[in-house]
């Protein structure tokens, strides 16, 4: 069955995105679901310099005054969420971060579920 939409296969920063992944599993199987969004991020940056990342963490982003968590190799954004539940907010935050910066994936993970599942958000352009 043919359609009409042409949807692109093209997935962005593949094997950046594996590596980052593989942190995020690292660090919740050593902490686990209750630590601090603050803890989490500590742990995540001595790996990313283990492994040795360009990165940058707690980023100002324009003259709002937010601070993302991490971007990593200037291509990835990585926001770090340590709540019950994710909200459309925590979605419009990520999408904001990469309207701004111009990036066009973003990592938005949530610590404290029992199994983490990081959600790859794609820039929307504009």
């Amino acid at each position: 069955m043919a359609t009409n939409n042409k949807v692109s296969e093209k997935v962005l920063y593949p094997e950046l995105s594996y590596q980052i992944t593989g942190i995020l599993f690292s660090v919740h199987n050593e902490l686990g679901p209750y630590a601090r969004e603050k803890q989490y991020g500590d742990l995540i940056e001595d790996k990313l310099k283990e492994l040795k990342f360009i990165y940058r963490r707690e980023m100002t982003v324009g003259d709002s005054g937010n601070i993302l968590d991490f971007v990593v190799e200037n291509k990835i954004i990585l926001e770090l969420k340590a709540v019950r539940i994710l909200s459309r907010e925590h979605y419009r935050q990520i999408q904001n971060y990469l309207q701004q910066t111009k990036l066009d994936l973003g990592l938005l993970v949530n610590f404290r579920n029992k199994y983490i599942k990081p959600s790859r958000i794609i820039r929307i352009n504009s």
